[in-house]
């Protein structure tokens, strides 16, 4: 350490002691104050999130696989992708599909934002086990696709497949912590084996929430769960589909991340 620094932070420390702050007690009780009829949380998160154009889907514990990719052969996405290593995407991995509408395998991950190197071949070596494609068509137009969807194990390195990542995945699949009634918002925790990747590259975002895991503010939340014990490098909160406006204020969907968020309430 510098001299000069030393001296700052010296100066600094002592005028710390010599005048100590007590500071004042938090007071939580407007934020306690936000509470709604248990009743009346799930029917205020969807009015609030349909008016910024979030879609809902209504399933059970065990037919959501079934209500998400009949959706999604519906919507036209040619594949969704999941996370293997979580409770959902094991779920979803052990429905029933044809095998030739299943890819990639289950490679062993590490920590962080993504998965641990493999020892397969590089991307240049292989083609891309997926097309790529172009936007997917808005809910407005009606447009409907009965070809098959693929599922792909989110279960390599994202530098195997970041070309495929960006251009050729259609939907991803997250979980959630739950949701909020004050907001209207999604609460997302991302980890190595659910990035935030699966809920902000894909045109579609499909996100599963459970019909129990209702909180009325961001605070109850945050206390239920102990957030303060310990947390991911980032958490999201989400309200609706991907919006930007211009100058214009000319308002666009799906720029800046998914185009459509659907929401399947499990029960």
């Amino acid at each position: 350490m510098s001299d000069a620094r030393a001296a700052i932070l010296g100066t600094l420390r002592r005028t710390r002691d010599a005048h100590p702050v007590t500071p004042p007690p938090s007071d939580f009780t407007p934020l306690a104050d936000k509470q709604w009829p248990p009743e009346e949380r799930l029917p205020r998160i969807r009015r609030m999130m349909e008016a910024v154009h979030t879609e809902f889907l209504d399933a059970t514990e065990a037919d959501w696989p079934a209500v998400v990719t009949d959706f999604l052969t519906r919507a036209g996405a040619a594949n969704l992708l999941y996370a293997p290593g979580t409770a959902d995407g094991a779920t979803l991995s052990a429905y029933p599909l044809p095998p030739r509408e299943r890819e990639g395998t289950h490679a062993q991950h590490g920590e962080g934002e993504g998965f641990a190197g493999s020892d397969g071949p590089s991307p240049s070596d292989t083609p891309s086990p997926f097309p790529l494609r172009g936007p997917l068509p808005s809910p407005e137009t009606g447009e409907e696709n009965t070809a098959s969807l693929t599922l792909i194990p989110y279960d390599r390195p994202i530098e195997d497949f970041k070309q495929q990542m960006f251009e050729g995945i259609d939907a991803g699949l997250t979980g959630t912590l739950g949701a909020i009634a004050d907001t209207g918002s999604l609460i997302l925790w991302p980890s190595a084996d659910e990035p935030r990747l699966l809920s902000l590259v894909p045109h579609i975002h499909v996100a599963l929430l459970r019909a129990d895991a209702l909180y009325d503010s961001f605070w109850q939340a945050m206390r239920d769960q102990r957030w303060a014990d310990a947390m991911p490098t980032n958490a999201l909160l989400i309200s609706g589909p991907s919006k930007t406006a211009d100058i214009e204020q000319t308002l666009a969907y799906g720029v800046h991340g998914p185009k459509r968020l659907v929401v399947v309430i499990v029960r």
